[in-house]
């Protein structure tokens, strides 16, 4: 028998922790997993976790397309190549949640947009976090950045 789930995601960074994850960073309604580029480099993965409500995680992937990658793709060419990517998610049993366009903007100057990310978010809710590990291990195997070669540019 497993143990409750983690309600706040204090509790849930603790538990993914012991699971052998390492954390990016805890937001404020969910726990976003690090990717190891090098021994010393951690990035963001792609994949986050946050409790919900009613006891049960949400795993969340995160899939997506740069504008500067695909200079010539509007915005539903953008999501499309997004959705393409993300199929193998979504017959694992993840589903579309929400999408996203974030502007990168210039530290310098923060009129100028370096760059736009056009995200799709996919979902997947489990019972607890033994539930949770063999999803997360997946969701972490997967590509989530949609890159191009320079003929689809």
């Amino acid at each position: 028998m497993s143990s409750p789930s983690p309600s706040t995601p204090q509790q849930l960074k603790k538990a993914l922790v012991a699971s052998g994850f390492e954390v990016f960073r805890t937001l404020a309604e969910e726990v976003v997993l690090a990717e190891r580029v090098r021994e010393n480099l951690i990035l963001d993965s792609g994949v986050r976790v946050g409790p919900l409500p009613d006891g049960r995680l949400r795993v969340r992937i995160v899939v997506r397309a740069q504008r500067t990658d695909f200079p010539n793709d509007d915005e539903a060419a953008l999501f499309a190549r997004c959705r393409d990517l993300a199929r193998t998610a979504v017959a694992e049993g993840f589903a579309e949640d929400a999408t996203n366009v974030n502007a990168v903007k210039d530290p310098v100057d923060p009129d100028r947009t370096l760059d736009t990310f056009y995200e799709l978010l996919l979902k997947r809710e489990v019972a607890s976090v033994d539930e949770a590990v063999p999803v997360i291990r997946y969701a972490l195997s997967l590509e989530k950045a949609v890159h191009g070669t320079p003929s689809q540019r």
